[in-house]
């Protein structure tokens, strides 16, 4: 049956995103802490007022503002600093019953300070004396930041004061905690402005950009390899940057190459690495694309065949893990790197699949153990799960695998999304844990079940789409057109642009007669890279992107973990595994 043809797009002002390397700035949570202290040493003052915003995709949402008593009086230069006075800080909470709040606040969370080597090393200092772990999470200095970012003619000083004064911030800093924090904020978000400029759209790469922060000037080298850029098009696509043997050096995507690959021959370019990779450079050579998703799809691919040594995503390219049952008359969950039919994924980290196994089995009734058991003639001694009543003891032949089998096929229901039995059971101790006022367990079980809940939802939605032989999406472009894709068994086949003003249905029925073939593999996702089909889905279901054509109708499972995804966002500020 042919698809009814397209209406022709509202135009909207729209700017093209690419996928980036690493964690997403869009989907990192920032608390934006400050301190008011007693003084300038950790190790002997004392912490006297915390304010702490956190924020998530340019969104305020959660904050938390209070006064500490440091036991001591504040010197006078302190109170005629802050204003804050001993009489003000009498009555409030000690750090010691201030600190397990503050600590969950920054769960999970990127720390961000205005000199956050002060604030971070009050905040170390006061979990050493009190017995607490500092959880180390990743450290942004504003600071840093902003002279990495901001050249010393716009920008003399990085003071929170002067940046608030040039970005005409709404809050005033005024040495007070909370205000100072809102301040930073506020900074902090004129910073990420920019640094998309500088080709910087992780979390890791600004990380690094902030740590690469010293003032550098382009050398002759870099002068001379201008150049290299006369030929790149202003054109979205993939650049590479290639070294005196030919081989690859970096690969990268952006809306307009010549642009950017310009940017990598200014004084703008800090990141000392990116430094090196352009000083090897003799060639780059491009790849004009027809939008964003082919952009990151050729990226992705591109990066996978050459491992170029300045990627960071090439030291480890598809390093994903899988939970799967092993193939023995008693399975057993086993983590490995690849994929089978039936297996719970892709993970980013062993860590993360690890976790997934031992929270599965607090509700399917497969065995703990790694031992080989087999059919029948097992004569082990029990162990103490079977005396806890956790395990059959298949092993000392007090179970029959017919016996055993409902377990493997729980699990098999639970990873289809057929069956969500054991969520509803795990969740269940979680309210019962919550009920009998066991807040700390409840809170691990609760953050536990959200990443298999995670997990589970990843493996579905990507499983589902990488089992279709065909799907052709249209986005609108912004311009009036239409981006087309059309995707094969989870990955990109075929990629255009019905401009504005075209017929689309023409140009989509000729983008599927030369779409490349692909031939399915074995396993959950077909053969389909797991990072491709995710860009894939994201295009897909984001921007107002509309199915043209899709053989077999596309569905995810009624009873997966996509129904438990409003349970799993409520945990998700501390939850460890993240899509």
């Amino acid at each position: 049956m042919p698809a009814p043809p397209l209406p022709a797009p509202v135009p909207v002002a729209a700017q093209l995103s690419f996928d980036e390397l690493g964690t997403p700035l869009r989907e990192v949570t920032f608390v934006v802490l400050d301190l008011e202290t007693t003084g300038g040493a950790a190790r002997t003052d004392s912490i006297t007022e915390i304010g702490a915003v956190k924020v998530r995709g340019g969104e305020q949402i959660g904050e938390l503002g209070t006064f500490v008593d440091p036991g001591v009086g504040i010197p006078p230069n302190v109170v005629a600093l802050t204003g804050i006075t001993t009489a003000m800080i009498q009555g409030a909470p000690r750090i010691e019953a201030v600190l397990p709040m503050l600590l969950e606040f920054l769960g999970g969370t990127v720390f961000v300070a205005h000199n956050a080597p002060f604030d971070s090393g009050f905040l170390k200092a006061a979990c050493e004396r009190h017995g607490h772990r500092w959880p180390r999470p990743p450290v942004l200095c504003t600071a840093r930041l902003a002279r990495a970012v901001l050249s010393r003619e716009e920008a003399p000083s990085v003071r929170l004061g002067a940046l608030a004064q040039l970005f005409g911030t709404a809050t005033t800093p005024n040495h007070r905690a909370l205000s100072d924090a809102r301040a930073t904020v506020e900074v902090l978000h004129r910073l990420l402005e920019r640094v998309g400029n500088l080709g910087v759209q992780s979390l890791e790469e600004l990380l690094g950009l902030a740590r690469e922060s010293a003032p550098h000037r382009p050398t002759q080298r870099q002068r001379q390899q201008r150049v290299l850029a006369d030929k790149v098009p202003s054109a979205p696509g993939v650049y590479l940057f290639r070294g005196p043997r030919d081989e690859v050096l970096y690969v990268g995507t952006s809306g307009d190459l010549r642009r950017r690959v310009r940017s990598y021959f200014t004084a703008g370019e800090r990141r000392r690495r990116v430094r090196d990779m352009v000083a090897l450079a003799e060639r780059v050579d491009t790849v004009v694309c027809a939008h964003a998703l082919e952009a990151s799809v050729r990226e992705l691919r591109l990066i996978a065949a050459h491992q170029p040594r300045y990627n960071r995503r090439s030291r480890k390219p598809g390093n994903l893990w899988w939970v799967t049952p092993t193939a023995e008359a008693f399975p057993r969950l086993s983590v490995v790197a690849t994929a089978r039919a039936g297996a719970l994924g892709p993970f980013r980290s062993r860590q993360a699949a690890t976790a997934a196994v031992e929270t599965v089995l607090h509700a399917v009734a497969l065995r703990p153990c790694t031992q080989r058991i087999p059919a029948s003639g097992a004569a082990a001694t029990p162990c103490a799960l079977h005396e806890l009543g956790s395990c059959a003891a298949p092993c000392a032949g007090l179970q029959t695998p017919e016996e055993y089998a409902p377990a493997v096929e729980a699990m098999a229901r639970l990873v289809a999304g057929s069956d969500d039995h054991p969520l509803r059971s795990l969740a269940a101790v979680v309210d019962d844990l919550a009920a009998r006022q066991r807040f700390e367990a409840a809170a691990r079980d609760r953050d536990r079940l959200a990443g298999l809940i995670g997990a589970l939802d990843r493996g579905q939605r990507l499983s589902a789409l990488a089992a279709l032989p065909e799907l052709v999406g249209a986005r609108p472009d912004g311009r009036g057109g239409w981006e087309v894709a059309v995707v094969r068994f989870g990955r990109l086949a075929a990629a255009g642009v019905a401009r504005r003003g075209v017929s689309p249905m023409p140009v989509i029925d000729a983008l599927r007669l030369g779409a490349q073939t692909v031939l399915p593999a074995d396993g959950p996702l077909r053969g389909a890279p797991a990072e491709e089909v995710q860009l894939v889905h994201r295009w897909l279901a984001t921007g107002g992107t509309r199915l043209v054509h899709t053989e077999p109708p596309w569905a995810e499972p009624a009873r997966g973990a996509g129904s438990w995804r409003a349970w799993a966002e409520r945990a998700r500020p501390v939850a460890p595994e993240r899509d």
